[in-house]
């Protein structure tokens, strides 16, 4: 019997809403409605009953959970101890010793991008953002780098670079390897030469174009009398708040305060004001600051040390870091309002959830649909997949195989071009379970190169959609270093461009080798 008379309704339905998923991206309309009905008409000719099907729905919502709910925890976490550290001031001691470094308009630019990019693969791009821009943008405006070229350096090398691979934190590559029914490490290991590829190719790009329009003129540096100022009439122990804002001021303005609220980003393409909570907050000496500041540098390189001494990935790694951020959270806590510490770590863990929540649930009802394409199906009804199936995405990679010659290069080709248009929603991560479930296809299809194919559709829609060239994604680091998202997009437009054609062919080259 062919392959061809193996495949059920149940494979022609999943495929039919995978078009229709593209085509909603394409059209930049959400796609959770069109997941949901795909998860009710595959349920409904799984089990051929309708109350089956409608139950199947609130199932695979809960297998969705399941899956997501470490991801979803630890990104809760790391956000609600990033607000404490706001809160604190810890955050300057945590990034001021690298403004040393920042004497000229290049030495700026790198060395944003690069504390930008380690903060972030620990404490993800969205509180780094804040961390990072409070501190080091008066720096880089007083050596000239324009507030344009801050807002790029953040972009590309935070939500770029640190988010698309990764590698701590493991949100992405938990999502796409779950669709692409891989294992996270492989996809970690796959990606590495295809990040560190993008991240080059694209970072060093945008440097000489920025170095190239200073010198033309057509990129001016910002003027000396541009800072960041703090408005405030606080003082120790007040419940007023504190705002980050962009005004005329003399050069010496700009001290750094204790205490800020600035914009974190909502990766669901909302701008939000997020007011960090002062009420009863103790002003920390610049000591405690510092010595705060070098226990958590300590605690989060000993865990990274723990974790290549022993090997520990995917869940055991998510389950360290989460549970040093727990314990630094309760500390900074304790030292920055005392005797209210043990009611304002609720207040900061609800914060936290409340932001990792607004992140990933429009994630849960798409991932819930691409999770059917694997082992959810038989798992949630029964075996309704002929004898010999390996899952509906597997069953269409054979098919694929035997029926249409697929080349690695068009495979990279394909899966770029997939990774960027579910990119176009501006989140980055809602739809690389659809770039892992494709990858899954093309691999069967090709007889390899799963992981590969898998980590290049990451690396698009992250780059394209996590906060380099979606304008209303671009919004926290527009709005920090206080320039047009839509200028930022256009300036970030040929570098992303620029890199996805090199990791394109370094991806081909990878699936030819076999590597």
């Amino acid at each position: 019997m062919s392959i061809v008379l193996e495949l059920t309704w149940l494979h022609g339905i999943y495929l039919i809403f995978i078009m229709l998923i593209i085509g909603c991206l394409i059209k930049r309309r959400d796609t959770t409605l069109v997941c949901i009905v795909g998860i009710l008409l595959l349920g409904w000719f799984a089990t051929s009953s309708l109350v089956a099907a409608v139950s199947g729905i609130f199932s695979t919502f809960i297998y969705a959970m399941k899956e997501l709910m470490p991801t979803i925890l630890i990104i809760s976490i790391i956000v609600g101890m990033s607000r404490v550290l706001l809160a604190s001031g810890i955050h300057e001691a945590l990034v001021s010793p690298f403004t040393r470094f920042m004497r000229s308009p290049a030495m700026a630019y790198w060395t944003i991008g690069i504390v930008m990019m380690t903060i972030s693969l620990f404490f993800w791009p969205s509180p780094a953002v804040a961390l990072v821009g409070a501190v080091l943008l008066p720096a880089a405006i007083r050596v000239g780098l324009p507030l344009l070229a801050v807002a790029m350096a953040m972009n590309l090398f935070g939500h770029g670079i640190a988010l698309s691979g990764d590698f701590i934190i493991q949100a992405a590559p938990k999502l796409t390897a779950d669709a692409a029914g891989i294992p996270v490490e492989s996809v970690i290991s796959a990606s590495l030469p295809l990040v560190l590829v993008m991240g080059a190719v694209t970072t060093g790009a945008a440097f000489c174009l920025i170095r190239r329009d200073l010198r033309s003129g057509r990129l001016q540096p910002t003027s000396s009398t541009m800072e960041t100022r703090v408005v405030s009439n606080e003082n120790v122990g007040d419940t007023n708040s504190t705002n980050i804002s962009y005004m005329a001021a003399p050069p010496e303005t700009g001290s750094s305060p204790d205490r800020v609220i600035t914009n974190l980003d909502n990766p669901n393409n909302a701008s939000n004001d997020t007011d960090i909570n002062l009420t009863g907050t103790f002003a920390l000496t610049p000591l405690i600051k510092r010595l705060s500041a070098i226990l958590i540098v300590l605690l989060f390189a000993l865990d990274v040390m723990i974790l290549f001494r022993y090997n520990l990935q995917g869940g055991e790694a998510t389950a360290l870091v989460g549970g040093t951020a727990v314990l630094i959270l309760l500390l900074i806590n304790l030292l920055t309002y005392r005797g209210k510490g043990l009611e304002q770590t609720t207040t900061h863990l609800i914060d936290g959830f409340l932001f990792g929540f607004k992140v990933f649930g429009p994630v849960i009802p798409i991932a819930a649909f691409f999770y059917l394409g694997d082992a959810a199906l038989t798992e949630l009804y029964g075996p309704v997949l002929p004898a010999g199936s390996h899952g509906i995405v597997n069953d269409l990679g054979v098919a694929l195989a035997h029926n249409v010659p697929v080349h690695p290069a068009v495979g990279a080709v394909t899966m770029t071009a997939v990774g960027t248009i579910t990119g176009l929603d501006g989140s980055g991560f809602s739809g690389i379970s659809l770039a892992g479930s494709v990858a899954s296809v093309f691999g069967s299809a090709i007889g390899g190169g799963t992981a590969t194919l898998t980590a290049l559709g990451q690396v698009a829609a992250i780059w394209v959609g996590g906060g380099t060239l979606i304008p209303w994604a671009l919004i926290p680091a527009a709005a920090i270093c206080g320039v047009s998202p839509f200028e930022l997009a256009r300036r970030n437009l040929i570098p992303v461009f620029i890199g996805l054609t090199a990791t394109t062919l370094l991806a081909i080259v990878m699936l030819m080798l076999n590597i």
